[in-house]
């Protein structure tokens, strides 16, 4: 597994709506190894395998994280901002922000009043975006304009991927582009297989998905590849830090391998097939349940055209949407390798009907 290529991947600022230099990254290491690449309109990335291939298989991560936008630049030269994507906005307090803007990237920090001047009835309430600013250090509104902000500029929190020891790493952007990362390494085993797919293989890098109330770019990326099978990539609540009721999330450690969903938006056979895949491979997996929607990409790509049979591997998470959400690289790994093996091993006659 390419860990540079990893690291550059997670700590390329691309938030919802401004996925641009992450997919550009991607396209770029998918051209050393896929037989088409491409973009389109949404800002999705597809790199494919046997492009004249059958069945049809799509595997789909999403490429965005959370951010900030600018909304209004006050007169002192203070920057207001509303989130991109779902915030606790206790995590914002303090940080860092990397503001993407015309005139390139540029560092603010998340300014609140200090809790000497907070008032007592007051401290043990929590913090709002809107009582939070960002502060580039700029005297007024002209100094911030100088400087290329604009409002809707996008931003994120100031935070590189950090190795935690025993093949844990840390990085703001986990959620979900370790999700895009994973399907185009599944894509880069194929293509050192000598036992060659019979299947298409499309590896897509979609967009919008933390904001995508009505698909995001899985929705446009799916009817463009108008596939069979579709395999999504993202990552679901590790239960073993502190607090987490494994009666609500299951019980998925780091380490433990992929996730796979069981639930109404999922294909029962192909849910039952990656399970076999997994046991016989001996790749460690565990099960979770998703009795309404799986809150993922799929939830758009298995209603897509006449209807897609669609599965969900995640990788156990810590501190989602915080700025050091933690994975296991061995879990990465795992699941890449069991979506290459079920690829390889992939028939036109297999039978996905209910």
């Amino acid at each position: 597994m390419d860990t540079q290529f990893l690291k550059k991947l997670l700590d390329t600022p691309a938030p919802s709506g401004f996925e641009t230099a992450a997919a550009r990254l991607w396209r770029e290491e998918a051209e050393s190894f896929a037989d088409t690449v491409d973009s389109d309109v949404s800002g999705n990335s597809v790199a494919i395998l046997n492009p004249e291939g059958s069945p049809r298989i799509m595997l789909a991560g999403h490429i965005d994280e959370i951010g900030v936008m600018i909304t209004h630049v006050d007169d002192e030269g203070f920057l207001y901002f509303e989130g991109i994507g779902g915030w606790d906005p206790q995590v914002l307090v303090g940080q860092r922000i990397r503001l993407l803007t015309r005139a390139g990237h540029l560092i603010g920090v998340v300014g609140k009043k200090p809790i000497h001047l907070i008032k007592q009835e007051e401290k043990d309430k929590v913090s709002k975006i809107e009582d939070l600013w960002i502060d580039i250090g700029a005297k007024d509104r002209d100094t911030a304009v100088e400087r290329g902000v604009r409002v809707g500029d996008p931003g994120v929190i100031d935070a590189q991927l950090v190795d935690l020891g025993d093949d844990l790493i840390a990085s703001r952007s986990i959620d979900n582009r370790i999700g895009a990362f994973v399907v185009l390494e599944a894509l880069r085993i194929l293509s050192k297989k000598k036992k060659k797919s019979k299947a298409m293989v499309a590896a897509v890098a979609t967009t919008q998905e933390e904001i995508g109330y009505a698909g995001g770019g899985a929705r446009t990326s799916a009817y463009t590849v108008n596939p069979h099978i579709a395999l999504v990539v993202d990552v679901t609540f590790a239960s073993d830090a502190p607090g987490i009721e494994k009666k609500t999330v299951g019980e998925h450690k780091l380490g433990s391998g992929p996730v796979i969903t069981r639930g109404s938006a999922t294909n029962a056979r192909l849910a039952e097939r990656l399970a076999e895949i997994a046991e016989k491979e001996k790749i460690p997996f565990t099960l979770i349940a998703a009795p309404r929607y799986t809150a993922t990409d799929a939830d758009a790509i298995y209603l897509s055209r006449h209807g897609v049979a669609t599965a969900v591997l995640s990788v156990p998470n810590r501190y989602m949407h915080s700025p050091n959400e933690i994975v296991s690289v061995r879990d990465v790994e795992a699941t890449a390798r069991l979506i290459a093996t079920f690829c390889q091993n992939v028939a036109e006659s297999d039978n996905w009907l209910p």
